[in-house]
């Protein structure tokens, strides 16, 4: 079981870095690739032919105009996330190249790279149920967080 993040630029790679660290909370092997679907088409094919045998989600991590979502997902079977950096540059607009596909191409589109990579291990826990387990403790630990800070700020007098 493996994600491959492909960064359409080395300028991908911070984001991508918070989808790794929690991929890695969860044991689940991560690979970080560098693969322009605008600018060096053909080794985003190559990328996808190297793990597409395998059980592997691919995270698709590019920004401004976002082509590289929609070709990966275009060109392999196997499950595809786009998690596209965001900034206040254009007000935001540019994520619209990543929410908008064309017919017959799907990635998921999941914003914050910590939910990106939730997303791609459940998927992957369809099949390998000891990371169902990790799962269930992910979100119970979080659940445990929301009770303690709700006692917090209950002693807050308004």
């Amino acid at each position: 079981m493996k994600v491959v993040i492909i960064m359409g630029s080395k300028g991908d790679l911070e984001w991508s870095k918070k989808i790794a660290e929690t991929l890695k909370n969860f044991n689940v092997e991560c690979v970080l690739r560098v693969a322009s679907a605008h600018k060096v088409p053909l080794k985003v094919l190559e990328i996808i032919k190297e793990y597409e045998k395998e059980d592997v989600v691919f995270i698709t991590v590019a920004g401004r105009s976002n082509a590289l979502s929609g070709f990966v997902d275009a060109n392999t079977l196997r499950p595809v996330i786009a998690c596209p950096p965001y900034g206040d540059k254009f007000a935001g607009v540019d994520i619209f190249s990543t929410l908008r596909m064309p017919s017959g191409v799907a990635p998921l589109t999941v914003l914050e790279p910590e939910q990106a990579a939730l997303a791609a291990c459940k998927i992957l826990a369809l099949k390998y149920k000891e990371l169902s387990e990790k799962i269930e403790n992910y979100q119970k630990e979080k659940k445990k967080e929301l009770e303690r800070d709700d006692e917090e700020v209950r002693k807050w007098v308004v």
